[in-house]
């Protein structure tokens, strides 16, 4: 595609490894401070908070012995941003099998920045029932001086300051063949 953007790597700030002890520490920290993974519903933020969702979900399983309920949401139409997605946004299905009211919805994202997609989801979870709780757990928090609406995670895997003019990228495996977090920046012109 031409109108692709390219980017460029300015450092790379964790690797498969760092990933792996983080979302590890993650699962470890949703668990203790809800005593357990009795009532949790984990639900996966498309794209990306999808397949971390899935790995938080499989090391409560390990930790816990019971794999707490999951469940992916998808915030396209739901976006305060729509009109400039284009005029055919693709919306893939939001998929809560069970009922979330009277649970602890864990709401999982790969990276906070603007708190923009988080207000999304939360709007798109209350037409889905009424919550006992609902958290938040990110890989990386891009942190608070960056944030537009009054969000802040409850489980944070990295804090990385960053510039306005920086991307942070996700990057694993289901859908860039690699499992690694950078900070990347427009090429200078």
């Amino acid at each position: 595609m031409a109108d692709e953007l390219i980017l460029v790597e300015k450092s790379r700030i964790m690797d498969s490894a760092r990933m792996k002890r983080a979302l590890s520490r993650l699962a470890s920290e949703i668990v203790e401070e809800n005593q357990g993974a009795k009532d949790l519903y984990l639900v996966g933020i498309r794209r990306r908070g999808v397949p971390l969702a899935e790995r938080i979900a499989d090391r409560i399983e390990v930790l816990e012995g019971m794999r707490p309920f999951y469940g992916i949401i998808d915030i396209t139409l739901y976006r305060d941003d729509l009109s400039t997605v284009g005029a055919n946004p693709i919306v893939n299905r939001t998929e809560l099998e069970e009922d979330i009211s009277g649970k602890v919805v864990v709401l999982i994202d790969d990276v906070l920045y603007t708190g923009r997609t988080i207000r999304a989801a939360l709007d798109q979870l209350m037409d889905f029932g009424r919550p006992k709780k609902v958290q938040l757990a990110v890989l990386i928090d891009r942190g608070r001086e960056h944030r537009e609406l009054p969000i802040q995670a409850d489980f944070i895997g990295k804090i990385v300051p960053t510039k306005a003019s920086e991307i942070v990228k996700v990057m694993l495996q289901e859908y860039d063949d690699v499992e690694a977090v950078g900070i990347f920046e427009k090429p200078a012109e």
